[in-house]
């Protein structure tokens, strides 16, 4: 295929992604697997796994430099902005809309019904990328033991990059000693490790303050919806462009529209500045994201030739399987809490290991109908 029809392809793709990946970054992982490694083979299941791995450790959301790495795999650095962009679009231009009603009308759509079928189908998804992954991060029993420790923590409540990071570096110094290997860490390789390191009445902030405030914030962000929802009341509650309740509004509308929590973003540019706005919070939150994994993706194939390196790879790819079954067992609890999500995810688990395998967009749609029906019962 031509270089333009890789583009396309990787357009086509990820804006697909970007319309049904519900269920935050645990979700959209196990949908870019089962499309480009699976269904497409754009790459070894253990080069996605390195990339994912890697991706953990910088600042950004996980899952949309996920598809950024996937695109630059397929199209080098121009794929990898189609397929960032195609990801957040959907997302935007629905959040967008979303934060239009609000400030005009003072409430959001009842979407409620329809969630209710997909949280549960995405449990089954995500069980069937942990599978898949699982069985090609755990090479060895040491492995395992790290994940179960890494698993442990996370349900203990440690922070997830501090837990993957902490079993990297614990599972590279592990095998380097047990193997006897000298630290033989290419010195271009070793900056990598450190870059971890009511009616809205909202406050006119102008765009250019707003794009600043959120490329701060995308540039320095760990972690999930919660950990933005504290980053984001230190800079504008505290600062008093608006009102904590604002706030988790629209923190709410980032969780139950696809693709990333991070379109939270457009919801408050909208509420601060209008539609200039929107346009100033959503490139100054997604902007280092396309520049970490711009300087990140060339680096990870020379992670992996280095022995060390590749011990710290192993043990981060095992650490961030145990950290997604984590995310599962939690959400598993916070989401099958009646007969209506018992039902649709023991359906979704017989249609994503049954005989009749359904792909991650029929699951999605399917849950969300049945979760419709089922609640009008």
């Amino acid at each position: 295929m031509s270089k333009k029809g890789n583009l396309k392809e990787i357009a086509l793709l990820f804006f697909k992604l970007g319309c049904i990946a519900f269920g935050g970054p645990a979700a959209h992982v196990a949908m870019m697997e089962e499309e480009v490694v699976t269904k497409r083979k754009w790459m070894s299941r253990q080069h996605f796994l390195d990339l994912m791995g890697a991706t953990n450790l910088i600042p950004g959301p996980n899952s949309t430099e996920m598809t950024m790495h996937c695109g630059h795999e397929r199209g080098g650095a121009l794929g990898l902005f189609v397929a960032g962009i195609c990801f957040i679009f959907p997302a935007v231009v629905i959040t967008g809309i979303l934060a239009w009603l609000y400030v005009e009308y003072g409430q959001l759509p009842a979407v409620e019904p329809f969630i209710i079928g997909i949280k549960p189908a995405v449990l089954a998804i995500i069980a069937g990328a942990i599978f898949k992954l699982g069985k090609k991060a755990l090479k060895n029993w040491e492995l395992g033991v790290l994940g179960a420790l890494v698993l442990a923590v996370s349900l203990f409540g440690v922070n997830e990059v501090m837990a993957l990071l902490a079993g990297g570096v614990l599972g590279a110094l592990y095998f380097s000693i047990k193997n006897r290997v000298a630290l033989d860490t290419p010195k271009s390789i070793l900056p990598l490790l450190f870059l971890q390191g009511g009616t809205a009445a909202v406050t006119k902030i102008a765009a250019v303050k707003v794009f600043w405030t959120f490329l701060k914030v995308g540039a320095v962000l760990y972690g999930s919806g919660y950990v933005l929802f504290a980053y984001l009341d230190a800079e504008l509650v505290t600062a008093g462009w608006m009102s904590r309740l604002e706030l988790i509004d629209a923190i709410a509308v980032g969780q139950f529209t696809p693709g990333p929590v991070l379109s939270t973003a457009t919801f408050i540019g909208y509420q601060l500045a209008g539609w200039q706005g929107a346009i100033a919070a959503t490139a100054g939150i997604f902007l280092p994201s396309f520049l970490f994994v711009l300087l990140l993706n060339p680096l990870i194939p020379k992670m992996r030739q280095s022995k060390v390196l590749g011990y710290f790879l192993d043990s981060v790819n095992i650490a961030a399987v145990a950290v997604m079954v984590a995310v599962l067992f939690v959400m598993g609890k916070d989401t099958l809490t009646g007969w209506i999500p018992v039902t649709i995810a023991l359906l979704s688990v017989f249609f994503t290991f049954g005989p009749k395998k359904l792909g991650a967009m029929w699951l999605v749609a399917g849950g969300s109908i049945l979760g419709y029906l089922l609640h009008l019962i």
